[in-house]
């Protein structure tokens, strides 16, 4: 949860297995309370709409709404991808987001900086196995060369991303998607006027399937 006011940032961050909606209303009223604000004073609400566990981004989208439409305002939706891509756009221009979606897959993205926007991807997200996964902003000889940075868990746990060439730095192969960038990329957007009635906001899932079978595991 984070709140941006006149440029600073007012979070808080928890990585969780269950209990989210408690927390995330919990988080709310006490950044609200720091920074002596009503919801009803906010320009717009930031929904992070997935790829991602499939009850996390259900809930999310459902506290944004609840939430906006209680206070009369405007949703902004952001992906967990973009949210990494502008993570790692401080030191780089590109960057190639990628989370694990489980089953033997990873959800990614290709994104460039963009002055106005934060970021701008390069295709749609994408989900598939990490074989799968490529660069969208043309053929590059040397990933390396042109400093594309290679950010999200996705690098952890599945070690041959690392066969792109990207440059992965320090912790960035670990990384998550944070509020911080989610409300820095709805603030522009919000800038251009770009927000949705709350009832408009929908889930990104990229896949109807949640969870393999057992047949599919190898359990007998």
């Amino acid at each position: 949860m984070a709140l941006l006011v006149n440029g600073e940032c007012i979070g808080r961050f928890a990585e969780l297995q269950r209990g989210h909606a408690e927390r995330i209303l919990d988080m709310v009223d006490s950044v609200l309370a720091e920074a002596g604000m009503s919801l009803s004073g906010l320009d717009g609400i930031a929904a992070s709409i997935g790829p991602g566990a499939f009850t996390g981004v259900r809930i999310s989208v459902a506290v944004a709404q609840g939430l906006a439409f209680g206070a009369g305002l405007g949703v902004v939706p952001v992906t967990t991808l973009e949210a990494l891509g502008l993570a790692a756009m401080s030191i780089s221009a590109r960057a190639l987001a990628c989370l694990d979606a489980r089953m033997g897959e990873v959800y990614w993205g290709c994104f460039e900086r963009h002055a106005t926007q934060g970021l701008i991807a390069l295709g749609a997200p994408q989900v598939s196995p990490a074989s799968g996964v490529k660069w969208l902003g043309g053929a590059k000889n040397n990933m390396q060369e042109i400093n594309i940075r290679g950010i999200g868990r996705g690098f952890a746990v599945y070690p041959e991303l690392y066969n792109l060439g990207l440059v992965v730095e320090p912790g960035a192969a670990n990384a998550l998607p944070h509020s911080r960038e989610i409300a820095r990329i709805a603030v522009m957007r919000l800038n251009t006027g770009a927000s949705l009635d709350p009832a408009r906001l929908e889930p990104l899932y990229l896949r109807n399937q949640v969870a393999l079978t057992e047949a599919e595991r190898g359990i007998k």
